[in-house]
C-alpha cells in the first residue's frame, strides 16, 4: 500500500493533524448505527468495522449488542496506540488492510466516514461486498453550494482529515447502487444539530438551516451542507 493516499494514514500525518482521532463523535455514531440496525430488527452476531480507526465505535456499541462479536481493521499503526482497553474486553483489532488479512463474512460491516478516504470506492464496495450480509455507511455531505462557493471547507476537509471524495445525498446512494448494493434506509443525522464536534460556523448557521429544512430538507442539505447521511444495505442478489 505505498500510495501517497495510503502513505498519510500509514505514517503519522493523520494522527499529527487529529491527535484524538475524533473519538469525541463515537458515541454519537455507534448511537445512530444501533438505532438503525433495530429499526429493522436486525441483531448481528458478527459485526466488523473497516476503517476503524481509535475504535470507539465498536466499543460504544458493545452495549447495545452483547452478544456479538466484534471486529475491527485499520491501515494506520497509530491507531493502535488507542486499542488497550478494548482489545482487553474483547474486540479483535488489526492493523492492515481488511481485503489482505480478513476471510471471513459477516452479519454487519461498518464503514463510518471511510469512503471519502479512499482513490477508487467503487472497487472498494465491489471487493466488499461478498463479506457483508448487510451493510451500514456513513457520509459526511461535505459537498454544497455553499462549500463550492467558498472552496475553503472542501480544502479543509482535504487537508486535516483526508477526503478526496465528496458526495451529496444523490451521488452516495448512486454510488451504492452502481456498486450492487441495496439500499433498505438512509437517514440523515441531522449532524449539523446535534454532533459533538460542531464548528462555531455550523452553530451560527443553525437558525437559518432549520428554516431552509422545514421548506425541504434534501434542499437545505445541498444548499448550506453540515449534514451526514446513514445508509443501511446490503448486496443484491
Amino acid at each position: 500500500m505505498d500510495d501517497p493516499i495510503s502513505r498519510r494514514y500509514i505514517e503519522s500525518d493523520y494522527l499529527e493533524h487529529n491527535p484524538e482521532w475524533d473519538m469525541e463523535d463515537s458515541p454519537w455514531k455507534a448511537g445512530k448505527v444501533a438505532a438503525m440496525l433495530k429499526r429493522f430488527a436486525i441483531e448481528p452476531k458478527t459485526i466488523c468495522e473497516v476503517g476503524c480507526g481509535a475504535g470507539g465505535v465498536l466499543g460504544a456499541m458493545k452495549g447495545d449488542f452483547p452478544k456479538a462479536d466484534f471486529t475491527g481493521y485499520d491501515i494506520a499503526p497509530d491507531a493502535e496506540k488507542f486499542w488497550g482497553e478494548l482489545r482487553d474486553s474483547g474486540v479483535e483489532l488489526n492493523v492492515g488492510d481488511f481485503f489482505t488479512l480478513n476471510s471471513r463474512n459477516y452479519d454487519v460491516i461498518l464503514l463510518l466516514d471511510v469512503l471519502e478516504h479512499v482513490a477508487d470506492p467503487h472497487q472498494f464496495l465491489v471487493k466488499l461486498r461478498p463479506y457483508a450480509d448487510h451493510v451500514v455507511i456513513h457520509f459526511p455531505l461535505d459537498l454544497s453550494a455553499l462549500s463550492v462557493l467558498r472552496e475553503t471547507p472542501l480544502l479543509h476537509v482535504r487537508r486535516k482529515v483526508g477526503h478526496i471524495q465528496f458526495f451529496t445525498k444523490g451521488l452516495a446512494l448512486e454510488l451504492l447502487e452502481e456498486c450492487g448494493l441495496e439500499v433498505i434506509d438512509w437517514q440523515y443525522t441531522d449532524a449539523a444539530f446535534s454532533a459533538p464536534q460542531r464548528g462555531l460556523k455550523t452553530k451560527l448557521f443553525g437558525l437559518l438551516r432549520r428554516l431552509v429544512y422545514i421548506l425541504n430538507k434534501d434542499i437545505g442539505a445541498r444548499l448550506l451542507g453540515g449534514e451526514t447521511l446513514m445508509v443501511l444495505a446490503k448486496p443484491e442478489c
